[in-house]
């Protein structure tokens, strides 16, 4: 399976033997991201995780969080626990809500994906799935977070390999010290990529 980070919260999944699956293209990643995509996975519905033009004229399944507020969108509603097929990937959903990011602010459903039995993209929570994980995608800077928490994640899961998303909004400084400390403590092997790599 060949993975195509862009910008944030964006991946892109390709293999040969099945279809082109995107899990949040938001609007701050590229639209050359869902070139081709034959479905997409959203883990919730902020604007950072997913760009609700964009998608309202692709025309293909968009799986996304029960209560996920999507206007112009059809979506295929998932629920915390299940399975499915989405563009040919048995994916598996966990967590259920976003991460608290203040005091009584409402948060949001959220779901992280775990993709082939070997990828995780947990979108805005450090939820800690039931299974095992080989690739964790996991998020470097937010409000609702502290670098202190995205190592304690890496450690939870224990994946093979980390690679950082939800970078976007973090500055060459800040991504240079975050990248060090999970290189340094995350007890997996841990890289960042910056947009259009490839893992």
């Amino acid at each position: 399976m060949r993975v195509i980070k862009y910008t944030h919260s964006c991946v892109r999944l390709e293999r040969d033997d099945l279809g082109v699956l995107v899990i949040d293209p938001g609007v701050w990643s590229e639209p050359d991201a869902l070139r081709g995509a034959d479905a997409v996975l959203v883990t919730h519905e902020h604007a950072d995780h997913v760009d609700v033009l964009r998608l309202a004229g692709l025309g293909v399944p968009v799986y996304a969080p029960k209560g996920a507020v999507l206007p112009g969108i059809d979506t295929v509603e998932v629920s915390a626990g299940e399975e499915f097929l989405a563009a040919g990937y048995r994916i598996t959903a966990h967590g259920g809500r976003h991460a608290t990011i203040y005091g009584d602010l409402p948060d949001c459903a959220n779901l992280g994906y775990v993709v082939e039995e070997s990828l995780y993209h947990p979108g805005d929570s450090l939820h800690v799935p039931v299974v095992p994980v080989e690739t964790l995608l996991v998020p470097l800077y937010a409000p609702w977070m502290r670098t202190s928490e995205a190592i304690d994640f890496v450690r939870e899961v224990g994946p093979e390999r980390a690679v950082g998303i939800h970078d976007a909004q973090i500055n060459e400084r800040g991504l240079a010290s975050v990248n060090g400390w999970l290189g340094e403590e995350a007890r997996a092997a841990y890289r960042w990529l910056p947009p259009g790599s490839r893992l």
